[in-house]
């Protein structure tokens, strides 16, 4: 019997990465396609690569020929017209959208949230295109029978990617004595997952028939304070940062770009319930936590002297945000 075979759209990328190097350690044969190769998370060798613009559909075709799928994996759709639907259609046992558990309802009406608390984000237009996406999938599913299974990750990181506004700004300083901004009062709490436990959920959904047609989150059961996951990185790093809280409209309104992920996802509170998931994935836990995860990213961070870049502007912003509301 032949090994099962998922394409993955994308697959070097802070979520799927970990997700292709699970999928070829339990036996599955994996084809990546993407524009190019990652030097931050390179592709294992059993992996096959195709180079396609998977935003050309023509490229995309010459990539993958006439070959069928059991799984395809659509981590690089983002709008409604970036879908594949036509390009699949009779050719894959499962079309796996990646969507966004940015997508749930800001500020959520209960907590926790489950993969039934309403889609609606007025405030960052990322995740209302990707319930647009949802809801042409759905739409397909219930006209055809389409076999498509949606997947919302909340906030994933691996090594390489910092949660805090600045990215290494922050830390830098932190080593530097200076106080760190931090969105709201500190207490809001979040869903940290790291990209690892994210793949043991995102593998053991493929080739499941139970999972067509449905939608699952992805999360971590961990949710720190946003205080908490700054001292983290403080401890990590060697230094107890010194945060000052800012409402986060003050912070949106005086860096337009941060406003949309900001107010439309981590200022507030959001915890998941992953019942739903746990039921079908059984092995499926949170096996880093924060406290590890964020030792990991200053390790990488501290390796390598050009990876600990600093944003000027961004210094200044908390510069000038301290000032205003700083004790």
């Amino acid at each position: 019997m032949s090994a099962q075979s998922v394409l993955v759209l994308g697959g070097t990328g802070i979520i799927s990465s970990a997700s292709v190097a699970l999928a070829a350690e339990r036996g599955w044969e994996v084809t990546v396609v993407n524009r190019g190769r990652s030097e931050s998370r390179p592709l294992g060798a059993d992996i096959e690569t195709l180079e396609a613009d998977v935003r050309d559909p023509e490229s995309l075709s010459a990539a993958i020929g006439n070959r069928n799928f059991d799984v395809v994996a659509d981590f690089l759709s983002f709008t409604p017209d970036q879908l594949h639907l036509d390009a699949f259609r009779d050719r894959t046992g499962q079309y796996i959208f990646i969507s966004s558990a940015s997508a749930y309802q800001k500020p959520p009406a209960y907590s926790p949230v489950t993969e039934s608390t309403p889609l609606r984000n007025p405030f960052w237009e990322y995740s209302r295109n990707k319930i647009a996406c949802e809801d042409v999938l759905v739409a397909e599913y219930r006209a055809s029978g389409y076999p498509i299974t949606i997947v919302r990750p909340s906030h994933t990181y691996d090594r390489t990617a910092l949660p805090t506004l600045g990215g290494w700004t922050d830390i830098e300083r932190m080593r530097r004595g200076l106080p760190v901004v931090v969105h709201g009062d500190g207490t809001t709490q979040w869903t940290i997952t790291h990209t690892r436990d994210f793949a043991v959920g995102f593998v053991g959904l493929f080739g499941r028939d139970a999972a067509l047609g449905d939608t699952f989150h992805i999360t971590g059961d961990q949710a720190p304070t946003w205080d908490a996951i700054y001292a983290a990185l403080g401890r990590a790093a060697g230094v107890e940062p010194v945060l000052v809280h800012v409402p986060s409209d003050a912070i949106a309104a005086a860096a337009p770009d941060l406003g949309p992920g900001l107010l439309g996802d981590k200022a507030h509170s959001m915890v998941f319930d992953n019942s739903k998931l746990k039921a079908l994935v059984p092995d499926f836990r949170q096996s880093t936590f924060f406290e590890d995860g964020a030792r990991e990213i200053i390790e990488w961070y501290d390796a390598d002297a050009s990876r600990r870049v600093v944003d000027s502007q961004f210094d200044e912003l908390s510069d000038s945000l301290f000032q205003r509301f700083g004790a």
